[in-house]
């Protein structure tokens, strides 16, 4: 799957909020991209939050990645920045899109569609391999956040139904996965809707 996000072949004039979930390497950001330029709206990465309180502590990747696992204070942060946009765009009645490992669960009912990325691991590291981080940091840093999900917020990363659309990357290019999220996102009736799955707030 490429990193350079596809054109999207149609616009869709939809108000919705929409959030992208997934694991390193699934694809997300190149998705988030296509869907906000098919939407024509804004977006938020939580990859690009995670650079800015980098950057505002004078902090490399590989060492704000280090301290999560030994304070809840940088990960709180990063949510509750999650949360604001969340909160701000869940009301706001206009297209956008948020993408982050715990988007969809911040989001909650806020959002109109919540997506879920995935691939297999070796899909995933090879994708990643040029990136600034190394994949073995990236693994630990998913194992950090699935059990600070749990601890801080009672939250089973391994849980998918709150999700409306859940995607292999491994399956698809991304032309082909964006034509999959834009067939669902312009599908969406809000009147045919009969209900996604409740998720509860939870303090951050």
């Amino acid at each position: 799957m490429s990193g350079t996000s596809p054109e999207p072949e149609r616009r869709i004039d939809r108000n919705l909020f929409v959030t992208v979930s997934g694991p390193p390497g699934c694809g997300a950001t190149t998705l988030v991209e296509g869907v906000a330029e098919a939407l024509d709206c804004g977006y938020v990465s939580g990859g690009e939050l995670f650079r800015e309180i980098a950057a505002e502590r004078g902090m490399s990747l590989s060492q704000l990645i280090a301290e999560t696992g030994e304070s809840e204070e940088i990960d709180r942060a990063l949510d509750r920045r999650l949360r604001r946009i969340a909160e701000k765009w869940g009301a706001a009645n206009k297209a956008f899109v948020l993408e982050s490992r715990l988007a969809g669960w911040i989001a909650g009912n806020r959002a109109d569609v919540r997506i879920w990325l995935d691939a297999p691991e070796e899909v995933r590291a090879d994708r990643t391999a040029d990136r600034e981080e190394m994949t073995s940091e990236m693994q630990v840093r998913e194992v950090i956040e699935e059990q600070r999900y749990k601890s801080y917020y009672g939250i089973d990363l391994s849980d998918r139904s709150i999700y409306d659309l859940a995607i292999n990357t491994g399956r698809w290019d991304a032309e082909a996965t964006l034509d999959l999220a834009l067939t669902g996102i312009e599908g969406y009736d809000v009147e045919a809707d009969e209900g996604a799955f409740d998720t509860p707030d939870f303090e951050i």
